[in-house]
């Protein structure tokens, strides 16, 4: 897989926003990508693509975040699921799987981000592949990514040790 998906690259060429990629170890979670940058979870946003019987959309939201599909279904007014892999494959097919950049505009899908990842400078984002990331301006990112802000996101429990 190249560096940066070819069409993000493109798009982010295009709009002409500073933005670095980083290369790191391969990490398969957003929580995993966070822990090899040595970046918060709350400033690792992860792209979960959902679907429903209308289409497909992207949730954005903190690495250390779940979606909660039923406020989700409530916000685009129908049930929502988990896309499967195939229509993942169908719709990101630059992208590798469980790496989807938050750019739906490039892929014709609408973007909603939760309210916990709009309050930062920066932004992390995987970039197409399981060790590429893209940091960009948080205002930068908002303005190129369009996204639906709202609240749908719980924060994972992550037990203490003993």
């Amino acid at each position: 897989m190249q560096v940066c998906s070819t069409r993000l690259r493109h798009f982010l060429r295009l709009y002409r926003v500073p933005y670095s990629v980083i290369t790191h170890a391969p990490a398969f979670t957003s929580q995993e990508t966070a822990a090899v940058l040595h970046v918060p979870g709350r400033e690792v946003a992860k792209t979960v693509v959902l679907e429903g019987k209308k289409q497909s959309y992207l949730a954005v939201l903190p690495a250390s975040y779940q979606v909660d599909l039923a406020r989700f279904s409530t916000i685009v007014g129908e049930s929502i699921r988990l896309a499967s892999e195939e229509k993942i494959r169908d719709l990101f097919p630059d992208c590798e799987l469980g790496a989807v950049p938050p750019f739906g505009r490039l892929y014709g899908v609408p973007v909603y981000m939760d309210v916990a990842l709009a309050v930062g400078r920066e932004i992390v984002f995987p970039a197409g592949s399981h060790s590429d990331a893209v940091r960009m301006a948080y205002s930068d990112f908002e303005d190129l990514a369009r996204p639906e802000i709202c609240s749908f996101a719980v924060r994972n429990f992550v037990p203490r040790p003993a």
